[in-house]
């Protein structure tokens, strides 16, 4: 009689750490895959594939040996996104022991000490617009990559940076409504540059909005996005950009859900009066589908007057 010998499947939980983890050696390259989480809030397994080059299998199998060996976190917020099979498209955070690794390895002090205690309070709104947030990146990155004639620059590259300050683009500005002043802030949620073959640089400041503030309030004092745009209107025409980050320009990229939603922003958009500002020029509109289908760089954005402008 012959004798087959079954390896037995461990079956381990998918937002819980093993008791039975599976053997795990650190490697170089495993460095770099926690490198890549830590330089985004949250981010899915097919963006870390993506930009770290190596097929999405492989980057899973990591994944899920860094996650059981507590460098790498599967926020639990997600949960109710996976059907009761599961799904390998989880989305990871930086854990503790991953914060230390990258002090150890690169003497990268990361700012807040208990990222984990961060990851579980992450809501799913929060985790939802973070991936957003990411798909941007990655889509710029990737088409960047794949020519020869320009550079990008991400934030903490470029002169604004500062280890310093949490907001280190955070733009502020007194705004008078109804006779009264207001002092109101914007803080983009990512900020770019593409530097020229010819060395010369233009600057991008980005919202990515999934159509959960109001376009406009009757209230002032409540948070809606005509007012976001007023600011960054008013800052444009004060030369903030030059004082504090010493571009000699910039434009906004509004990354949101439909046509519908772009029409109603650039309606509210001509009706804001903000003196010696550029107007709709300022802001380019595009929906989430229309860049994954065609990507930051090759698509036709729309300015705040309808007209199609190209990044490049």
């Amino acid at each position: 009689m012959q004798i087959v010998h079954v390896e037995r499947q461990v079956r381990r939980p998918r937002f819980r750490r093993s008791a039975e983890p599976p053997p795990f050696r650190l490697t170089d390259d495993d460095v770099e895959i926690v490198r890549v989480v830590a330089r985004h809030r949250l981010i899915r397994s097919t963006h870390i594939a993506a930009l770290v080059g190596r097929s999405l299998d492989r980057t899973n199998d990591r994944l899920m040996r860094l996650f059981h060996a507590g460098y790498v976190d599967r926020p639990r917020a997600q949960l109710d996104r996976f059907p009761t099979s599961g799904s390998s498209h989880y989305i990871y955070a930086l854990a503790d022991r991953g914060a230390r690794l990258l002090r150890d390895e690169d003497g990268v002090e990361i700012r807040n000490p208990e990222w984990s205690r961060k990851n579980r309070e992450a809501g799913r709104q929060f985790i939802e617009h973070q991936i957003e947030i990411v798909n941007f990146q990655v889509a710029l990155e990737r088409a960047v990559r794949e020519r020869g004639d320009i550079r990008l620059l991400t934030s903490k590259e470029m002169s604004a940076a500062s280890s310093a300050s949490r907001s280190p683009y955070l733009l502020r500005t007194k705004l008078s409504q109804r006779g009264v002043v207001r002092e109101i802030g914007v803080d983009p949620d990512i900020v770019f540059a593409l530097e020229l073959a010819d060395g010369s640089q233009r600057n991008f400041m980005v919202e990515i909005d999934r159509g959960t503030m109001p376009i406009k309030r009757s209230d002032p004092d409540q948070t809606s996005f005509e007012g976001k745009m007023r600011v960054y209107l008013a800052a444009h025409a004060a030369k903030q950009h030059e004082r504090q980050f010493g571009w000699r320009n910039f434009r906004v990229l509004v990354v949101t859900t439909d046509q519908r939603r772009i029409a109603s922003m650039m309606e509210g958009l001509r009706q804001l009066r903000v003196p010696r500002s550029i107007g709709p020029l300022l802001f380019l509109f595009s929906t989430f589908e229309d860049l994954r289908k065609t990507g930051p760089l090759t698509y036709q954005w729309s300015d705040g007057n309808g007209a199609c402008v190209h990044l490049m």
